[in-house]
C-alpha cells in the first residue's frame, strides 16, 4: 500500500524526491501519512480534492482485497 501511494504521488508532483510516505499499522487499520513539498501540496490534493479522493478510492479498493482498512492522510 505504501509503495502504491508513493508511486501515485511521485507521478503528480514536480519534486518527486521530496515525497515521503510513512505507515502506522494497527490490527485492522493502517494509516498512511503522505508528506510532499509545500509547493506540490495543491497538485496532490487537486481541484476540490479530486486527486486526493481518487487516491483514497484506489487505496480503499486495494486494501479491501487484503481485508484491511487503510486511511490516507496528507500532511502539510
Amino acid at each position: 500500500m505504501k509503495d502504491l501511494v508513493e508511486y501515485i504521488a511521485k507521478a503528480l508532483v514536480d519534486n518527486p524526491d521530496q515525497v515521503y510516505v510513512s505507515e502506522v499499522s494497527g490490527d485492522q487499520t493502517s494509516v498512511l501519512e503522505l508528506k510532499v513539498a509545500k509547493e506540490d501540496l495543491g497538485k496532490v490534493i487537486g481541484k476540490q480534492g479530486r486527486s486526493a479522493r481518487a487516491m483514497r478510492t484506489i487505496l480503499s479498493a486495494a486494501s479491501t482485497k487484503l481485508k484491511k482498512r487503510t486511511v490516507l492522510e496528507i500532511i502539510e
